[in-house]
């Protein structure tokens, strides 16, 4: 993976990506600082850890899920090395069993491609269909690392900023989990 050993605290130059450049002007429009880095498309948490080692932060996991039905939908945000076992989160939430959302439901209901899907995603659902879920361990973190809407950069954001001027802006409430880290016990 390319991987800039540089961080910013200013959008990438040039022109950029509609989501990306949405993502960015949120975040100034919010008076909400952050540190960047560039990279190659990170799809997966493994990429992602090399991207935490320059940002000194720990890229959280972002899954986006759905009920049987495909009628209800859920960003979960999580450690990003913590297990995750669907049937532990159905009961704590009351919900049928969870899957994971199509690429099709992200891509309309978040306005984001697989591997990109990140809390400010959420400035796309202006309907509010998307459940906002957090992981009570991961409040525990300074910051949270996440992608501006395009798997190919990443941020680090103050955990007070997010869970108290970002998700608030974007109109959703999140309810907040408890997940274990060993999940077979």
């Amino acid at each position: 993976m390319t991987l800039s050993p540089v961080c910013h605290n200013t959008r990438p130059a040039g022109a950029l990506p509609e989501q990306e450049a949405a993502a960015f002007d949120l975040l100034e429009r919010l008076g909400i600082d952050y540190d960047r880095v560039s990279h190659d498309a990170a799809f997966n948490m493994e990429l992602c850890a090399e991207v935490s080692r320059v940002l000194d932060v720990s890229v959280c996991k972002n899954l986006f899920l759905c009920n049987r039905q495909a009628t209800e939908f859920y960003l979960l945000l999580l450690p990003g090395d913590k297990p995750f076992k669907t049937k532990l989160l159905s009961k704590q939430i009351g919900s049928a069993r969870l899957s994971f959302a199509s690429a099709e439901h992200m891509e309309a209901l978040l306005d984001i491609t697989p591997g990109s899907v990140s809390v400010l995603g959420l400035m796309n659902d202006a309907q509010r269909r998307v459940h906002l879920l957090i992981d009570n361990d991961l409040l525990a973190d300074e910051y949270l690392g996440c992608h501006p809407c395009i798997n190919t950069s990443t941020l680090r954001i103050a955990m007070g900023d997010v869970l108290h001027k970002l998700i608030p802006a974007m109109g959703h409430e999140p309810a907040f989990v408890t997940l274990p880290w060993n999940p077979e016990e």
